[in-house]
């Protein structure tokens, strides 16, 4: 390669160099910016690092942690929020690009929607009604708070708790489910609401089989069916007794 041409070669890589810091928006701008940003368009720097990136650090001149959600970075009241509840402030830490990328281009690669709830503090993680609206289906109406029961953090769908691994619901038992688990406490249940469940009549029928362990009705009992149980027949005294 001849000198003149490693040369002009050089001199275009010094060019580019120089230009990518002159206009960065026109040089490495992966896309348009929010329109709440669009004063912004042509002055990269304002969030940008040179070289390292978004800053939150620089998010922050502008949008104020305590303000976030309540007022606008003229100061003025929000009339129609986007949260119910004002939850920047319940952050613990203000990582803001960890959730927000403000260009249409990066946007396309990245997943929408999709919220770290670890970012919270603990007490928020656990009152996510303050955040999302309750469905409104016969059997979530039901139901307040205690979501992580039945839902994970990461997904909101498919729930991971299937009720029939732990008791069948036939025809007589598909019931409103307060009438076994009282408090809104879906970790506990009691079976002594209805008929003849009555903690003598049940004491009395196991002990004349010989049971002894009969405070945990599920354990035995899948379903409504007092004959069907777990194990069988062969579920004697003695491990009963242990």
């Amino acid at each position: 390669m001849s000198r003149v041409l490693k040369f002009l070669l050089a001199a275009n890589l010094i060019v580019l160099a120089v230009l990518v810091f002159i206009y960065p928006h026109l040089m490495v701008g992966p896309g348009k910016l929010i329109p709440g940003h669009k004063q912004l368009e042509s002055d990269c720097f304002a969030c940008h690092a040179p070289l390292l990136g978004a800053d939150s650090g620089r998010c922050m001149t502008c949008h104020k942690p305590e303000e976030i959600g309540r007022l606008t970075t003229a100061g003025l009241p929000i009339v129609k929020p986007l949260s119910a509840v004002a939850f920047h402030q319940k952050l613990i830490t203000q990582e803001c690009v960890a959730c927000h990328s403000d260009h249409a281009g990066v946007k396309r690669f990245r997943q929408q929607g999709h919220f770290n709830h670890a970012l919270l503090q603990p007490v928020m993680r656990k009152a996510c009604q303050s955040c999302h609206k309750s469905p409104n289906d016969s059997l979530h109406q039901q139901i307040t708070s205690n979501c992580s029961q039945c839902h994970s953090q990461d997904k909101w769908t498919p729930a991971t708790f299937d009720h029939d691994q732990h008791f069948k619901l036939d025809r007589d038992h598909n019931t409103r489910c307060a009438t076994c688990h009282t408090g809104n406490d879906y970790s506990r249940y009691t079976c002594y609401g209805c008929h003849e469940h009555t903690l003598q009549n049940v004491r009395r029928e196991h002990i004349e089989e010989g049971i002894r362990k009969f405070d945990n009705c599920v354990e035995c009992h899948r379903s409504g069916n007092k004959h069907d149980i777990r194990g069988g027949e062969g579920r004697g005294k003695k491990e009963h007794d242990d």
